[in-house]
Parts: structure tokens; sequence; C-alpha cells
């Protein structure tokens, strides 16, 4: 399902100096979850969720009380969650999720991304990938030493997850993206400190690349994620 490249693609960024462009990306999740909710994280999961994965992060707190406050400002951009699908170089499938203010904008830089790619990339009517990808709610938390792993599958098979796995110490709980809420309710219950909660985009189908493949289509990706209305890229590299 393209999660080895997830792992990959996770331990590649923390070396990467991104907080300049990922700040920004965790205050407008905030924002949008705090326009749509109301402020106060105890009465909006979505909220409480954003803000988890700013803190995970370790986004500054002041940072997270101005998204916030963003949201009830009367300058507050109105941004619209739009996606878009393509084939990048080789190949390979590309799902992209944007949060934006100015669709033309947006339209127009992501067309120009793959318009400029010189290895075959092309943007595809919208419905034509988007069942090849499985939209899964994934949450991340450290393995601790006195944990009961199989207790803890059946507790979390009866509030919606699919499956649990463990990768470097830290344990992975998925489960169908209309889970999510029955899921971070539960792990809440179970005092479970979650790290990160999100929705993600896994392919059905992942296929192997070369590593002069790889290189020519991370080149798309990379310059895709600059773009500051993009939230996440999802491929079907195994």
């Amino acid at each position: 399902m393209g999660r080895a490249f997830e792992y990959r693609r996770a331990a590649k960024e923390k070396r990467w100096d991104k907080m300049s462009r990922l700040f920004p990306r965790l205050g407008k999740t905030i924002t949008m979850a705090a326009k749509e909710g109301g402020p106060d994280p105890e009465m909006n999961a979505s909220l409480r969720t954003a803000i988890q994965n700013a803190k995970a992060q370790n986004m500054p707190k002041d940072n997270i009380e101005a998204a916030i406050k963003r949201a009830s400002s009367s300058e507050a951009e109105n941004y619209v969650e739009v996606t878009f699908e393509g084939k990048g170089p080789h190949g390979v499938l590309i799902f992209i999720e944007c949060a934006t203010d100015n669709n033309n904008r947006t339209v127009a830089n992501i067309k120009s991304y793959f318009n400029k790619d010189k290895v075959g990339a092309n943007l595809v009517p919208n419905g034509s990938l988007e069942f090849m990808f499985s939209r899964t709610a994934v949450f991340e938390f450290e393995k601790s030493e006195d944990m009961d792993i199989e207790e803890l599958e059946l507790e979390l098979i009866d509030a919606g997850m699919e499956e649990i796995e463990e990768n470097d110490g830290k344990l992975y709980v998925y489960g169908d993206y209309k889970e999510f809420g029955n899921l971070s309710k539960k792990l809440e219950e179970l005092n479970i400190d979650v790290k990160n909660a999100s929705l993600k985009r896994f392919a059905n189908d992942s296929v192997e690349f070369s590593d002069e493949q790889l290189a020519d289509i991370e080149k798309l990706i990379d310059k895709i994620e600059e773009d500051d209305d993009v939230q996440a890229v999802y491929t079907n590299i195994a």
C-alpha cells in the first residue's frame, strides 16, 4: 500500500529543513478546523487533532494560538480543499491534496509543475485515479514497554481498526477513513498519547521503481510539495 515509501519519506523529511513550509501548513489546518467547528478544542475534535499534530512537530504554542485566532478574524481567508490527480515520470500515479484561498492560482501552479516536467508527466481528470487509492485513518504513537499489543488490538477492532503495524519502535493503527472519529475517541479513552493522527491515501497496488526512476519522480514531487497550497502528495511507489 505504499507504506514503506511513507516511512522512507518521513525519515528523509526529518533531515530536510522543512519547518518554513511545515508550520504554515499545520497552521492552515488549525485555522480551517477552528473556522468550521469552533475555537474550543474540547468541543471540536478536528481542531483537537490538528493541534495534537502541530505539537508533535514542535510547532510553538504562540503559532498554534495565532492560527486559532485567525479563524475568527474578519480578514481570515476562506480556504477550500481541492484535489488533483496525475501521472508523473515513468507512469507513477500522483494524488495531490490542497487547501487554497485562490483556486485559479492553485490550478495554474499545479498544471505548470506537470507541464514543465521533462519525463512525461501530465494531469488527468479528477476521478480518474481516486479509486486506485484507499483513504485511510492513520494514528501513530510510541510503543511503551508495558503495552499489550494483542489486548490493544481487541480494544481497537471494536472501534473500527483494520490493521496495526510496528515500525522502528512506533505503532501505526489503520482504519477506514469513516472510522477516524471512533478510533480517535477510543485511543483517548485508553490514555494513549497519539503523536500524529491523519487521513492518508495509500495506493491499492504499489509499484517498484529503480533508483534512477525514483530520482526523476522525486524531482517532481519535491517541486509540488514546495507549493504553499499543497497539503499532501500521495503516490503508488512501493
